[in-house]
Formats: C-alpha cells, structure tokens, sequence
C-alpha cells in the first residue's frame, strides 16, 4: 500500500512496507528520490532501527543473553500501520511482536510522522518504550537523493567551515582509522572515488545541515540538528547519494557485544518517548 500527502509545493509518497518514503516530486513533476533500480541499490529511505549499521558478528547481548540484528535492523523490512492521515501529513505506527521479541527483547512501538511545509519534507521519529526495563537503540535514516547530472557536476556545503574527520569501516565496522573530506572553498566538489572505501561515517559534526550544490546552484537541504552523526554513500556509477542523519552507528572493532555499552547507543527509560526529526528542503 501507498500513502501520499501534498500541499501547493510538493507531493510525497510512502509505502506501507517499512514505512519508506520513495518519492518526492515539485508542482513541475520533477523527482527527487532515488527511483530504487536494484541493479544499483533497490531501496529510497529507509529506517534504521533498532540499530544502525552492522552488529560485529551481526550479534550482541542483553543480560547476558545473545541475540542476532540484521545490518540497519528490521524496522525497514516490516510493515507499518497508517494512524493518521490529513492532506499533508501522515503518521506510521509499528509495534513490537513475538517476532521482533526474538531479535530484540523489548516491548515498542516506533512512529514515522511526514509533514509537509511549503517546500520542506519533515520527518520525524517517535521511539516508545512500552516495556518495564531501559531500553536501548539507536535510529537513523536513510534517504537516497536523485542525481539526474552527472555526479561531478554536484557538490556538498556544509554549515559551518570544521575539519571533517570520517572513519572508514573495516568489515563493515567502525576502524579505528580516520581521513579528513577536503574542501574547497567550504565546498565538497562530488566523485565517486570519495566512496571507494564505502559510506564515509561521521561520528560528531559541528554542522546542522547539509546543501546539495547541483552545477553550482542549490538543489537540496537535509537538515539534521537532533542527529550527532551522518553517513554519506553512494555505489559507483549510481545517480544518487544518500545523506543519512544517525543516533548511533555500526559496532566499533574493539565493542564488547552488550547493546547497553555499545559506543552511540541511546538508553530510553521505561514508559518513555524519544523524540527527533530531520527534514529535506527543495531549493
């Protein structure tokens, strides 16, 4: 199923299968999210929960006890309840089962909200812990932004002028090895030689926000201020980037295993709301 809401601006759809919004278009029809062409990456946005990135082993434990998480977790392969639904805004709902139970001991529910304001895309995320013990996650996103130029005719401004240190994942971990993304006057002119190692993996950033420059000129603006880290990837050749906004990250080489230590993670308090949203602007 597919929901989709609209204001003067823009329209956009999301499916009902994990909640993943593919599509965004202006009043001209024009497109900004990634089609999903398998041959390249056959997804556009989707959640991460209840953790981002890769697990060592693709396991960790909670009081002892071990349990096993897919990469970005499960939240994207399930299907979501719409609960609410106005012109332009839409709300997603999914709760814990005795399926998520055997992958993640803890009583849940996870909200998408989609609001549409002028020519802005907010979403937000509300994590609910409906069980009687802290509850450790973390949640990100996943957008693929449409490239219809050639790559290199685009560029990336980030908010403020800081040293851009990224690490570089070794196994699909986090390395202990670190590169500095070099600017040039505040700008990141794009080349798919930047992703030869894979995302790059930002764990703290002083900048809010990041505008796609496309032949110089501002395309899009992901907003990201609740969110401490980002990830940047693309696949070679693909028309496309992704700018994920993240509360945590893939297991570093040296974790223990225990989701409470994990480096990143959030602990949410029984019967508690976490709440946080990032937005996407059509310039």
């Amino acid at each position: 199923m597919i929901t989709t809401i609209s204001n003067s601006r823009l329209t956009a759809s999301i499916k009902h299968a994990g909640a993943e919004l593919f599509s965004i278009k202006d009043n001209q029809n024009k497109e900004y999210i990634w089609e999903g062409n398998p041959d390249f990456w056959g997804k556009h946005s989707p959640v991460l929960f209840p953790i981002v990135g890769t697990l060592k082993n693709n396991t960790y434990t909670i009081n002892g006890k071990e349990y096993q998480l897919p990469r970005h977790g499960f939240a994207r392969d399930m299907e979501f309840e719409l609960t609410e639904k106005t012109e332009n805004k839409a709300i997603f709902s999914l709760q814990s089962s005795d399926e998520t139970l055997k992958k993640y001991p803890f009583a849940f529910e996870l909200q998408l909200i989609y609001t549409l304001n002028e020519n802005a895309l907010e979403i937000a995320y509300n994590v609910i812990n409906k069980s009687d013990e802290k509850m450790p996650f973390s949640i990100g996103a996943h957008p693929a932004i449409a490239l219809p130029e050639n790559f290199e005719n685009y560029a990336f401004e980030f908010e403020k002028e800081e040293i851009l240190k990224y690490y570089l994942l070794e196994n699909d971990l986090i390395s202990n090895q670190t590169k500095i993304l070099e600017t040039k006057n505040n700008l990141v002119p794009l080349n798919y030689e930047l992703f030869k190692n894979d995302a790059l993996i930002f764990k703290a950033l002083e900048s809010n926000s990041l505008t796609i420059l496309e032949s110089s000129k501002p395309y899009i603006k992901v907003d990201f201020e609740d969110f401490p880290s980002l990830g940047i990837w693309t696949k070679e050749n693909a028309p496309f980037v992704c700018i994920e906004p993240w509360l945590g990250y893939s297991d570093t080489l040296e974790n223990s295993g225990d989701l409470y230590k994990k480096e990143g993670i959030l602990i949410l308090d029984e019967n508690k709301t976490f709440t946080s949203k990032f937005s996407i602007t059509i310039l």
